[in-house]
């Protein structure tokens, strides 16, 4: 079971670090580039919801199933493997809700990113459009 938290806790940082490389100002240059490689990461990373539902369940099946250590029932040592399980649960429940967070937050700033650049384009295409039409507006009072 290591592995599969292991496999969460990369795929957790790989989408932190491209929602960080997307929002950095400054990054004008690269933007296209990231957005393409982002873009097109989105469809694989979406696994990541159902894998994160399946690891919620395997959490909540150990809780359910695991042993109660109570009172004078067991040994100092069966309390301390009980207290590490219980925080090994919290840990791994915050690091299946950082990767849903960070996976939506990665989708909504591309989607953002990508909406921004269209309407970069349109502004720049009626900024000509206007030019054009200015200057034909111009050359007409000239030429009558």
């Amino acid at each position: 079971m290591a592995l599969e938290w292991v496999v969460l806790g990369y795929v957790a940082g790989a989408e932190a670090i491209m929602v960080l490389l997307l929002t950095i100002p400054g990054l004008d240059g690269l933007r296209k580039g990231l957005i393409a490689v982002t873009r097109n990461l989105l469809k694989p990373f979406m696994s990541v919801v159902p894998f994160c539902l399946f690891l919620l369940m395997d959490i909540y099946w150990k809780y359910e199933t695991r042993p109660d250590c109570e009172g004078e029932s067991c040994s100092p040592t069966e309390h301390l493997r009980h207290q590490k399980s219980i925080m090994k649960s919290q840990r791994n429940a915050l690091l299946i809700g950082a990767a849903l967070i960070f996976y939506w937050l990665l989708y909504s700033v591309t989607h953002l990113v990508v909406k921004i650049e269209q309407l970069k384009q349109r502004v720049e295409r009626l900024k000509i459009e206007l030019d054009l039409s200015s200057v034909e507006l111009v050359m007409g009072y000239v030429n009558s």
